[in-house]
This record gives C-alpha cells, sequence and structure tokens, in this order.
C-alpha cells in the first residue's frame, strides 16, 4: 500500500503546484486552453484526495454493520473521481472552448503561456513516471489494456490514465495557443480547449466503465480459484471440491464460498473444524498475495455433502 500512496502524493503535489501556476497565467493571458488546463489540475488534486480517504476507509477492519470489511468504498470513490474528471474536467473544457470560440478574445503575453505549459509537462511527467513504474510491476507480463482490465486496484492506473490525458491536454494546449498567435486566429484557442475536453470525456468514460465494474462485484483471477479449489482439495476430511464463488471487497481481500463434498462418516464439529482448517490455510498461503476471507456457510456446505 506504501508504493500505491507514493503513487498518489506524486500526483497530488504535482497537480496542485501546477494548477496554482496554470490559473494565474491563465488570468493574465486570458487563454482558455490554458484555463481548462488549470481546472484539470485542481480536479486531478481533488482526485488524490478522494482516492486517498477511499483508501484510509477500505483499510477498516469488519464491524457488525459491514461483516464483509470496507473494502469496496475505494472502488465507490475511484467511481466518483471518474464522474469528476467527466462533470468538471471534461465539461468546463468544453465549455470555455465554445465560449472562446462565439467570442474570440486574442491570448496576450504567449510566451508565459508556452513557459507555464513546459513547466507543467516536465512536473506532470515525473508524476506520470512514478505512477507507469508502479503500475508496470502490477502488470507483469499482461498487455496494457488487459492488466487495467483485470486489475482489482483501481487507485495506480487511475492516477496513470489522469496524467496520461494530462500530458495530452498539454501538447493540445500548447498547439492550440501557438496556431492561434501565428494564423492570427484567437478561436484556435478555444478549438483546443474543446479538444482538451473531448481527452479528458473519453478517459472519464473508460474509468467510469472500470470503476462500475468493480462497484458491481468481480471474480478472482482463475488461477486464484484453482489455487482455493486445490487448497480445499488436499484437507483429508474433503472427498471433493466442487467448485467456489469468489468475490473481490478490495484489492486485497476475496471473499470465497466453496461447494465441498465431505467423507461420509463426517459429523457437523468434524465439518467445523475442517471449514477452519481450510479458512487458516487460505490465509497463511495468501501471503503476499491477495488475503482471501473464507466465507462459506455450514449449511451450504452440508447440503453439498448430502447431494453426493
Amino acid at each position: 500500500m506504501a508504493d500505491r500512496k507514493k503513487v498518489i502524493y506524486a500526483a497530488l503535489a504535482g497537480n496542485l503546484a501546477i494548477a496554482l501556476t496554470k490559473f494565474a497565467a491563465a488570468f493574465f493571458t486570458g487563454s482558455s486552453a490554458m484555463l481548462s488546463e488549470g481546472v484539470h489540475s485542481l480536479v486531478g488534486t481533488g482526485n488524490g484526495g478522494l482516492l486517498l480517504y477511499g483508501m484510509h476507509r477500505a483499510a477498516r477492519p469488519p464491524d457488525r454493520t459491514h461483516p464483509l470489511g470496507h473494502g469496496r468504498e475505494l472502488y465507490f470513490r475511484s467511481f466518483i473521481v471518474a464522474l469528476l474528471v467527466f462533470a468538471l474536467g471534461a465539461g468546463v473544457s468544453f465549455y470555455e472552448g465554445v465560449i472562446h470560440i462565439v467570442a474570440p478574445e486574442p491570448v496576450a503575453n504567449v510566451k508565459v503561456n508556452h513557459i507555464v505549459l513546459g513547466l507543467a509537462f516536465l512536473f506532470e511527467g515525473s508524476s506520470w513516471w512514478v505512477a507507469l513504474r508502479e503500475f508496470r510491476k502490477q502488470k507483469g507480463k499482461q498487455g496494457w489494456l488487459r492488466a487495467v482490465q483485470s486489475s482489482k486496484d483501481p487507485s495506480v492506473y487511475t492516477v496513470l490514465f489522469e496524467d496520461s490525458a494530462a500530458l495530452l491536454g498539454l501538447i493540445v494546449a500548447f498547439a492550440g495557443i501557438l496556431a492561434a498567435e501565428v494564423l492570427e486566429m484567437p478561436q484556435l484557442d478555444g478549438a483546443a480547449s474543446i479538444g482538451i475536453g473531448l481527452i479528458l470525456g473519453a478517459t472519464a468514460i473508460f474509468l467510469t466503465r472500470e470503476s462500475m465494474g468493480l462497484l458491481l462485484g468481480e471474480p478472482a483471477s482463475p488461477e486464484a480459484q484453482k489455487k482455493v479449489l486445490a487448497i480445499a482439495q488436499q484437507d483429508p476430511a474433503v472427498q471433493r471440491a466442487n467448485g467456489v464463488l469468489t468475490l473481490h471487497m478490495g484489492p486485497e481481500e476475496i471473499v470465497a464460498a466453496l461447494s465441498i463434498e465431505f467423507e461420509d462418516h463426517m459429523a457437523a464439529p468434524e465439518i467445523e473444524a475442517c471449514v477452519e482448517r481450510i479458512e487458516a490455510r487460505l490465509k497463511k498461503d495468501a501471503g503476499d498475495r491477495p488475503a482471501v476471507r473464507q466465507a462459506a456457510d455450514d449449511r451450504y456446505l452440508g447440503a453439498a455433502a448430502q447431494d453426493c
């Protein structure tokens, strides 16, 4: 978790500094694209805070009202982050672009904008590199898109996609401001703002889709499911492990419901002891991998045994 927090802290600090600089430049130059970029960085700062808060809340232990823990709160916060990128970042950028196309105003002090964009690219690139390194460690040998789709930890790839969108937005803003000056067409500054809005909108739609899937509930990987069945099958009291239903309650928390056929001579106390052994073995075997909370109902296990 420390590495995940490092990624978010880097993005949060960079976005806050960049947002203040961009807003100052937009105020002195009147650039629509620069204002859109400032809004984007400000939204990114708030998003980093939401992710940190979600990680803090998700780490709380189970209680009476949440017996399976609070892990999915991180998924909820990530969903809110995606909505904020769309509603605030993309919405404001698109609106500002339209306004400056309808009523164009020449951009003043263009060199100031270029300097600010250059510094922003440097800071944003540093944050992007931190997120990229962490995500590369997580994805292993998987492809990039496949790694995002199979990931159960949205904190790192959300920052990575936001930073990637920010870098693309900076390039579009630079091109729009430069073209507006060279061609003496201030409308191009507004067009650049609309382009930034489209980039943020596409990013938000993708992040919303991924966050919604996690929030609704996604199973553990096929490898993890096979491992759970193998551990259950190894217990001497188990005749056959028929199947397992899994659900991610958080990046490092999995609920598993097992269908097991016990040996015919097993009594209820022996079945309970078997369930406890399987649960302890799963938690021990997890190690550095996602922890597994075995949540099989004794009555469900008993019914499975009678059906054999």
